[in-house]
């Protein structure tokens, strides 16, 4: 009998050849995988719930269909520029100059981790939002 047959299937070093093999965390052990090396969340950004984790506010009513000001402006930002150039679905260049149309400006520091190539800066205020040579004729 080869090798290969010997093997268990769970076997981690055991793969299809699609890259290179996982580590797998088998549940039954009661490792979590939220306790491993590595699984923290630098950037802030972690969604993902569990105990003592709860939504904050501002998700929390967005998600249960009750919009502040702020997000039912983006929301109908969002909506019109589809509508007007008949796009299904906005690129993130799209969405950023939704944003900037919108008046929002990089004026503070970055709450978020996003590691070394991620430079921050800070922009005034009353920057224009410079998203397209059209809005900067009308300004002028």
């Amino acid at each position: 009998m080869s090798d290969d047959a010997q093997r268990k299937p769970s076997d981690p070093a055991q793969h299809r050849g699609d890259g290179p093999p996982r580590e797998v965390v088998d549940r039954r052990t009661g490792l979590d995988r939220r306790h491993l090396e590595g699984a923290t969340d630098p950037t802030t950004l972690e969604r993902r719930r569990g105990p003592g984790r709860r939504l904050t506010d501002f998700v929390k009513t967005a998600e249960e269909g009750e919009m502040n000001r702020e997000q039912y402006m983006f929301l109908l930002a969002i909506d019109a520029f589809k509508r007007v150039n008949h796009k299904t679905f906005p690129t993130w260049t799209d969405v950023l100059e939704i944003i900037r149309k919108l008046g929002y400006r990089k004026t503070m520091k970055s709450e978020l981790n996003l590691g070394p190539r991620a430079q921050d800066w800070t922009e005034k205020p009353d920057a224009p939002a410079n998203v397209s040579k059209l809005a900067e004729k009308r300004d002028e």
